[in-house]
């Protein structure tokens, strides 16, 4: 089942918004074993609107158009719909309604331009839009369905799966199957070399890529008679592609992040977490408590950014700093260690370097960065020299750190070990 993606807003084409709802719905929809035939990006042209649905619709039975629903003068995507399925627009006084109530409820008042929203093509079906204003709808131009969503990412991603989905589930293939696997450490050209030859060994396989700066996604896709088969072809395909990649792999599944799996990791093994950061300005903590239940794990996150906070807080001798600067191994060392004792943890982690993009010296160039962890077993320090700008070299110094926080976790005496599987759990 081909299936088309329209996204409606010049906005978009003149590249003033990133447009994430394609990729969402690209991958939303191959998930559900669909496969898509085009992606589509128009300007709020009635021209264009009405030409891009009619042309959609004699090449795929299904077109999920986002965008332009809203009150604007330059929201067209409901009038040129029914331009295209030669109808008129009719009002919907149940959307009217349900408009006039969401204002009511913020204590606000209905603006005239708002009851536009209520209007759609003759005989379509309305989607009601439960978090917005803009309803959705249904409409047939010959075998396609059409399908309209606004294009507010939350309230789009809300109908699809609770409206849409359902409406064209038994139309998939329903014959494949695909795998997300997430890595960081390797580059993907290195990715892609390790992992040739897998779709000769595994007939009905494909292997995709998806760089996502710092880590790459590798999408192992599946089709075979039917669904059962295509599952155990991904099964034994992915057992393959782990083999291959090994300790990169950090956990499965599109919406899996690195800092849960460190997070994982620390709670498995009941590990507490305390960080010191310079140059990364906060971003390792961040990362960790934007995952639900960090603070089971993380004790204390401290940004000490100037030479007097290193030596207030973490108590790092001002002579050590004097004598090897605050880009240092011998300051790393002294900052992951005042870190761990301040707040009595398991394991810490610091940060200290050049994120450009001034600062640098020949001796000590931007992007060196030094990352110290202690634990009671001792304190280990690392030398980086990352490339970019100055936020790929925070990131990359960010990521590096919960990297060493994961291998750290990993091999610390007791507890139990943590394997690949349950990092993906």
């Amino acid at each position: 089942m081909a299936v088309a993606i329209l996204s409606i807003g010049t906005e978009l084409t003149r590249g003033e918004l990133t447009n994430t709802n394609a990729t969402w719905l690209a991958e939303r929809l191959t998930a559900h074993g669909f496969d898509v035939a085009t992606i589509e990006t128009i300007p709020d042209d009635r021209a264009i609107i009405v030409d891009t649905l009619l042309r959609l619709a004699v090449r795929s039975r299904v077109v999920i158009c986002t965008g332009g629903l809203g009150p604007t003068t330059d929201d067209l995507t409901a009038e040129c719909a029914a331009r295209a399925a030669g109808v008129g627009l009719v009002r919907h006084e149940p959307s009217l309604e349900a408009i006039r109530r969401r204002f009511a409820a913020i204590h606000r008042e209905m603006t005239a331009s708002n009851m536009k929203q209520a209007d759609f093509p003759e005989g379509a079906e309305v989607l009601a839009n439960p978090i917005g204003t803009a309803a959705g709808f249904v409409l047939r131009l010959g075998a396609s369905q059409l399908f309209f969503t606004p294009g507010v990412p939350s309230e789009m991603y809300r109908m699809f799966d609770e409206q849409i989905l359902p409406r064209i589930a038994a139309l998939a293939s329903n014959d494949t199957v695909q795998i997300h696997l997430k890595t960081f450490g390797q580059t993907e050209s290195r990715i892609g070399e390790l992992l040739a030859g897998v779709e000769s060994a595994f007939p009905g396989v494909t292997i995709g890529y998806r760089a996502h700066f710092p880590e790459i996604e590798v999408k192992v896709n599946a089709r075979a008679r039917n669904k059962p088969e295509a599952q155990q072809l991904a099964d034994a395909a992915t057992r393959e592609v782990r083999k291959r990649i090994g300790e990169h792999i950090y956990g499965e599944g599109a919406a899996d992040s690195f800092a849960a799996a460190v997070g994982r990791a620390l709670r498995q093994r009941g590990l507490t977490l305390s960080i010191a950061e310079s140059c990364t300005g906060g971003l390792v903590g961040q990362l960790l408590t934007s995952i639900a239940g960090s603070s089971e794990f993380l004790l204390l996150d401290t940004v000490v950014y100037s030479n007097t906070s290193k030596t207030a807080v973490l108590g790092v001798d001002p002579e050590l700093i004097r004598a090897h600067g605050a880009v240092s191994s011998e300051c790393s060392i002294a900052m992951a260690e005042g870190v761990r004792r301040l707040a009595g943890s398991d394991i810490a982690v610091s940060i200290t370097g050049i994120a450009g993009p001034t600062g640098g010296s020949e001796l000590k160039p931007v992007g060196l960065v030094y990352l110290a962890v202690a634990t009671s077993e001792g304190t280990a320090v690392h030398e980086r020299r990352l490339g970019g700008d100055r936020g790929r070299v925070q990131t990359l110094a960010a990521w590096t750190a919960l990297r060493l926080v994961l291998e750290a976790a990993r091999a610390l005496p007791g507890g139990k070990p943590v394997t690949a599987a349950q990092l993906a759990q």
